[in-house]
């Protein structure tokens, strides 16, 4: 187990670069989209062993405990998505939407993908990771356009350039980061190098510093899907495959996420620059509030839900704004249960969409009656993305509510607006989707609903309790954080 652990970064990117080689060659579906779950859980195996010994950083990969959670949420979420992915592709497949030609690509894809953003989160360098999220960028663009419809290559090509343009910002902030950095650690790979950009902060030069974060704020931001540069996410969300919407929404926007908090914490070393803490705050509230009142006027409930992704993603990136023990501690929690319930609403609303031949919400109504077990499915994922009790979003908002309170009351009051304005509007949806007379298919389902639920029961089972190891691991990332 300590060999395997040691080496275990190695197997988590040689997995999925090995699998989209051999899947880009393999013909057949059946056969690539079992290679595909196999590969997605073999990751989810080595990053498991993250949890053991860990390899001391190197000048390109860094194990710590602030990305061993973005790792082990990744192929957690990568796994299940991949196993809901089988039916609902094999589904794609009979009705003719994909061809067996693009169905091969997307599985290669898919693992190409993995790799890009288990490289950025793993990198030790900023420039390898700067690559790595280009990567995982461009591969998900590929996707979205793959049913080739009129509707979705104008939102690969609208998720590709703006995208494009975030990267580039991000690029020009990861130099001027560089340029300080050499100054005081000297040219090469040191200078790159995460370890000692922390180490040595404190001897960068202020103003410049500065500048770039302002840069990476918001060209990470773009990844991130904070308002105003969110603008690709909801178009990407409704005309892509529904496992890379959930994949989105739980996955690549943490991964950009990562590298806001990376910046951060080298900004936090040196004592004469602008906190960042401001910045991300205004940018979490003004995506949240502007989110939760979008929901209200959304007909598309892939676009409704991307909507809902804005809107915790500002609650994340307000929270890590806020900084401190209890504040970063929400953030972690509430990142993860995101990350867990999205994704499983996903699941729910690929299948809905299949059944129902649509994602236009006028014509999905009365799920729990045709459908019961995805219908209610559905309803537990609302209801813990509401954040009502007692799912693990209700504990991450009440934690975040609760410390914003206690330090800053007049923070806190927007904070609360923008939750409740958004509970309103998924309240209001949902009561139109899974009650009432039922409308459309009443097709039978044969598809799995095993990820949907493993989701939902980890975000009940966070509500209820959270294990004294994990609070422990938590805990010291938030003081890692500042």
């Amino acid at each position: 187990m300590s060999w395997f652990s040691l080496h275990a970064p190695a197997f988590i990117l040689g997995i999925p670069a090995a699998a989209a080689a051999l899947l880009a060659l393999m013909p057949g579906y059946r056969v690539t989209a079992r290679i595909n779950v196999a590969a997605s859980g073999l990751t989810l195996l080595a990053a498991l062993a993250l949890l053991g010994e860990r390899p001391a950083p190197g000048h390109f990969l860094l194990v710590d405990d602030l990305n061993v959670v973005f790792v082990l949420l990744n192929a957690f979420v990568g796994f299940t998505t991949s196993w809901f992915s089988a039916s609902y592709i094999g589904h794609e497949l009979e009705t003719g939407r994909l061809t067996p030609l693009y169905l091969r690509f997307y599985h290669a894809m898919y693992q190409v993908m993995m790799f890009g953003m288990n490289l950025a989160l793993l990198a030790n360098n900023i420039g390898l990771m700067w690559v790595a999220i280009e990567l995982a960028t461009l591969t998900t663009v590929m996707m979205v356009g793959i049913y080739r419809t009129h509707e979705a290559l104008e939102a690969a090509w609208k998720y590709f350039i703006l995208g494009s343009v975030g990267i580039a910002l991000a690029l020009f902030g990861t130099i001027i980061v560089y340029v300080v950095a050499q100054v005081a650690i000297g040219p090469g790979l040191d200078a790159m190098a995460w370890t000692n950009l922390v180490q040595y902060g404190g001897r960068f030069d202020p103003a410049l510093l500065n500048l770039a974060f302002v840069f990476l704020l918001l060209g990470y931001g773009t990844k991130v899907g904070l308002a105003p540069v969110h603008a690709w996410l909801p178009d990407a969300h409704a005309e892509g495959p529904t496992p890379i919407s959930a994949v989105l929404s739980g996955l690549l926007l943490n991964v950009a996420l990562h590298a806001v908090l990376r910046f951060k914490m080298v900004m936090s070393t040196n004592a004469g620059v602008l906190a960042p803490g401001p910045m991300m705050i205004t940018m979490g509230l003004v995506s949240l509030i502007f989110a939760a009142f979008m929901l209200y006027r959304r007909r598309d409930i892939k676009r409704m839900f991307a909507y809902s992704s804005i809107e915790h993603m500002g609650i994340i990136t307000f929270a890590f704004g806020m900084g401190g023990p209890l504040a970063n501690f929400a953030g972690l929690l509430h990142m993860t249960m995101h990350s867990l319930t999205k994704s499983a609403i996903f699941f729910a609303v690929g299948h809905v969409a299949q059944i129902k031949g649509t994602q236009r919400i006028a014509e999905i109504k009365g799920l729990t009656v045709t459908h019961p077990v995805l219908g209610w499915g559905l309803v537990l994922g609302v209801v813990a993305i509401a954040g009502l009790p007692p799912l693990g979003i209700f504990m991450s908002e009440f934690l975040l509510v609760s410390s914003t309170f206690a330090r800053d009351p007049l923070l806190a009051i927007p904070l609360v607006f923008g939750i409740l304005v958004a509970f309103g509007a998924l309240l209001l949806r949902l009561n139109s989707i899974a009650f009432g007379e039922p409308v459309g298919s009443t097709a039978r389902s044969d598809a799995s609903y095993v990820p949907m639920f493993a989701h939902l029961a980890l975000v009940l089972a966070a509500g209820l309790y959270l294990p004294a190891p994990l609070v422990e691991w938590f805990e010291n990332v938030a003081k890692v954080l500042g």
